[in-house]
């Protein structure tokens, strides 16, 4: 069970830290089997206070943990692997986050092809939103359930093959900077119509919120819902027309397919 497990996160920035904020908003661990890692320990003030272990020396955290999340960026996974790999116990579960980093070159920084993971999540893990990738090398289907214990509260997971990795990491990873990017030109079109920041904010989240769910709720195609709000002449699909005419939907395709290749190379 998770809850009888020792977690520990080497790399305590932007997505380790959404992954700490996610496991403690769902309850299924206590903050004292956590243990969140990064060289500046003071910027983990806010985990400390919550009762979560918070340190500098990855080699301890590693030494006591069941599982591992290695939340470092691509190019510095392997320095740090190897820095504490003598450490890693041979039944401790590997799991990595680094984007475009292979369960092969994870098994060779290792040193072992046994209880390797891959997972993708994105920062809304810390808000339960994230979508969350899922590739599994060489794990025992208690090994796979604990994995799935860990993000689920988190949002969407999915257990994919690693040939499709590449794209849930642009499309969702990737992909939530271009939403937030969207809710951001929502926002300042909101400010310039004479609204104030923070309604223009909270109208431009809830909006998109809103059409998310009509999505996912009713399991429609999006342009079904589109069709629904755009009459004949009307005003909606008059500014549809011109974002298309700007070249909306093509810039978006080609933004996630940059990051696309951009991981896989090209």
């Amino acid at each position: 069970m998770l809850s009888q497990k020792k977690i520990s996160i080497i790399g305590g920035g932007n997505m380790g830290g959404a992954i700490a904020k996610g496991l403690i908003a769902s309850g299924n661990i206590a903050a004292s089997n956590i243990t969140v890692t990064r060289h500046k320990v003071e910027l983990l003030s806010a985990f400390a206070d919550k009762g979560v272990n918070v340190t500098s020396d990855n080699n301890a955290a590693v030494a006591n943990a069941d599982i591992v999340i290695f939340a470092v960026k691509p190019w510095l996974i392997a320095d740090v692997i190897a820095d504490v790999k003598s450490n890693i116990k041979p039944q401790t579960l590997v799991v990595s986050v680094a984007s475009g980093v292979s369960l092969a070159q994870l098994s060779d920084m290792v040193g072992r092809t046994k209880s390797i993971v891959r997972v993708m999540p994105n920062t809304a893990a810390e808000v339960g939103e994230s979508v969350t990738a899922v590739c599994l090398q060489n794990t025992t289907p208690d090994e796979q359930q604990l994995v799935e214990d860990i993000f689920r509260p988190m949002g969407l997971t999915i257990v994919t093959d690693e040939a499709h990795m590449a794209a849930i990491t642009a499309l969702a990873s990737c992909g939530i900077a271009h939403a937030l990017r969207f809710i951001r030109a929502m926002m300042e079109s909101g400010i310039e119509m004479g609204l104030t920041s923070r309604q223009s904010a909270d109208i431009a989240a809830q909006t998109v919120k809103g059409a998310a769910e009509l999505i996912l709720r009713n399991q429609s195609h999006p342009e079904a819902e589109v069709d629904k709000v755009c009459t004949p002449g009307g005003v909606t699909i008059t500014g549809i027309n011109a974002l298309e005419h700007a070249g909306f939907s093509s810039a978006v395709i080609k933004g996630i397919l940059a990051s696309y290749n951009k991981i896989i190379g090209k």
